[in-house]
Formats: C-alpha cells, sequence, structure tokens
C-alpha cells in the first residue's frame, strides 16, 4: 500500500530537533512567517483579511456552536499549525481561509490563489466519478471554517450538509461566513470520532484534509465512527496528503522541519496503511485515487 513504514534518518533527526523546546518554537514561527509571505506573493491580504473578521463579534458566536460539556481529547490540546494554543483560539480560526490559500497555491505551479478551489475540485471530481447516485445527507468531518462544507454544498445543492468540528472557533467563523453567503448549516461541536449523532443517517461521510492531523489511534476512531453513522450502501471519502508523493520524498530537511514543527502527527499519518485500516473497520469497494501531485482520495462503501 502508498504508506512510508517510518521516519527516514532525516526525518528521526528533524524529531530530535523539534524536540527541543526552543528550535520548535524558532520552527513554527518561521513555517507562519513563510506563508505569510507566500499569501502576499499570491495576492491574498492575510492581514486585512483576518483584521476584517476579528472586526465581527465573535464572541456572540460562539455560544451558538459550542457544546459547554465536551471534554476534549488529549491529542488536540497540543500546539497546531503554529498555534500554542492549536484550534482552539480565534487566531488560529481567523487565519484558516488566508492559510489555506498560502499553502496550496503550490500545488500545481500556476495556480496561485486558485490552488485551494482547485485542490477541492479535483476531490469532488472524484465523487461524481464514483458515487452512482448523489448523496441526501451528508456529514463533513472536521469542517474546520466551512470552507468543505460549502464547496460540499455546492456540489451537491439538494443535499442536506452538517459540518462537524472540535474547534468552537472554527465553527464560529463558519457560523459567520455561513450569514454572509445566505447559507443554512447545521454546525455540530464534537469529536469526529465521538459525534453523538444516530447510527445510519448520512449518505455520504467526508473528511477534507483531516486525518494527517490525528494520531493513528484516533484515525482508527475515526474510521469507526464513520462506519457506524453510514447508511446501508453509504460511501466514506478522505482527501488528503499522498504518503506515496515523490513532493515529500524528495522536500529539503529545511522545509520538512517547518512542515513537522507545525504538523505533530505527520509520522503518524504517513505511516498508516488507511487502506487495510478502512478494510479492517468493515469498508469495501476500497478505491484509491491521487487527485493532485501531492493528494489522494480514498473511496470505500459502508456494507
Amino acid at each position: 500500500m502508498t504508506t512510508v513504514a517510518a521516519p527516514n534518518l532525516t526525518g528521526r533527526l528533524i524529531n530530535v530537533l523539534l524536540s527541543i523546546r526552543p528550535l520548535f518554537n524558532w520552527a513554527k514561527g518561521q513555517a507562519r512567517q513563510m506563508m505569510i509571505r507566500r499569501a502576499a506573493e499570491i495576492g491574498v491580504d492575510w492581514l486585512g483579511r483576518v483584521e476584517a473578521l476579528m472586526a465581527q463579534d465573535l464572541a456572540a458566536e460562539l455560544p451558538t456552536v459550542q457544546n459547554p460539556s465536551l471534554v476534549y481529547p488529549d491529542y488536540y490540546l497540543r500546539p497546531f499549525h503554529a498555534y500554542e494554543a492549536g484550534n482552539l483560539s480565534w487566531e488560529a480560526a481567523t487565519e484558516v481561509e488566508v492559510a489555506a490559500y498560502a499553502v496550496h497555491a503550490r500545488i500545481w505551479p500556476e495556480a496561485g490563489a486558485q490552488g485551494d478551489a482547485r485542490l477541492r475540485q479535483s476531490y469532488h471530481q472524484v465523487l461524481q466519478e464514483r458515487i452512482p447516485a448523489s448523496p441526501q445527507r451528508i456529514l463533513d468531518l472536521g469542517c474546520s471554517v466551512g470552507m468543505s462544507t460549502f464547496a460540499l454544498q455546492d456540489l451537491y445543492p439538494e443535499a442536506e450538509v452538517v459540518g462537524l468540528d472540535l474547534s468552537p472557533y472554527f465553527l464560529a467563523v463558519g457560523n459567520i461566513r455561513a450569514k454572509e453567503q445566505q447559507r443554512q448549516v447545521q454546525w455540530i461541536h464534537a469529536a469526529a470520532e465521538s459525534s453523538g449523532l444516530p447510527a445510519a443517517s448520512f449518505d455520504l461521510v467526508s473528511a477534507c484534509l483531516l486525518f494527517h492531523e490525528l494520531p493513528q489511534s484516533a484515525a482508527r476512531a475515526v474510521l469507526a465512527e464513520a462506519r457506524r453513522l453510514l447508511k446501508p450502501g453509504g460511501y466514506f471519502a478522505l482527501m488528503d496528503m499522498n504518503p506515496a508523493s515523490p513532493v515529500y520524498a524528495q522536500m529539503s530537511p529545511a522545509i520538512l522541519t517547518l512542515l513537522k514543527s507545525t504538523e505533530p502527527y505527520l509520522d503518524q499519518y504517513f505511516s498508516l496503511d488507511m487502506a487495510a485500516t478502512l478494510a479492517q473497520e468493515g469498508f469495501t469497494d476500497i478505491t484509491l485515487q491521487p487527485n493532485t501531485p501531492r493528494h489522494r482520495v480514498l473511496l470505500a462503501r459502508a456494507c
């Protein structure tokens, strides 16, 4: 299968260096500044867009989406994406969109600010080619601020699309964006591995760019939960980084260090045989298809 068994010598050395707190802090700061510079290069006003979101009454949105009794899993309470508080902060939530534009700008050399939209389109093309009937009820796992949720609504305009995420800050920003675009979305503040939603209640469960942020134990639990939530014959789809891509194998040690400083579970994701794990959780008709030079789509059906 398309997996990387374990970090090579360079990867292990980088892991050791990142275990030194001052070096880790320096690396994640450099990673963030690199993304801000890249956004400027492609014409995205990172600071201006974030300032406009911060000017919204964010605090008023939080209780409309937050489950105050939710207990966060330990793996989620780590620094992510150069933020000390990880995804549990307004800084992270207000920078998701601009960061996506910056990160995905170089998937294709000519893409620029359209790289993110092109990435999602490449995922949706696989769904349309391989799912025979349009799903009527869709769950977007790890929906973040709703970029993937809104894209699924556009792809399947007749479907009910539900967005689920662990960060109430992300969901609050998603709610603001939904109002701006006059969209109706049901947001669920819950863990993807413990949604609390009824069994067999969705035709499609989608996870867009979620699994590289999970340790293997959580990834397996999310797949089990997705299987529980799907109707018989329903589909599970994930789109994420492709461990078999030569882009990652050929990445320079400096860039790999910056990447790992913002993605604490990357080695676990790269070493997990996702197709085999899907089979172990009871999925059938499992297909794997690269959709960009860096990403892949896995699609599987619930019995």
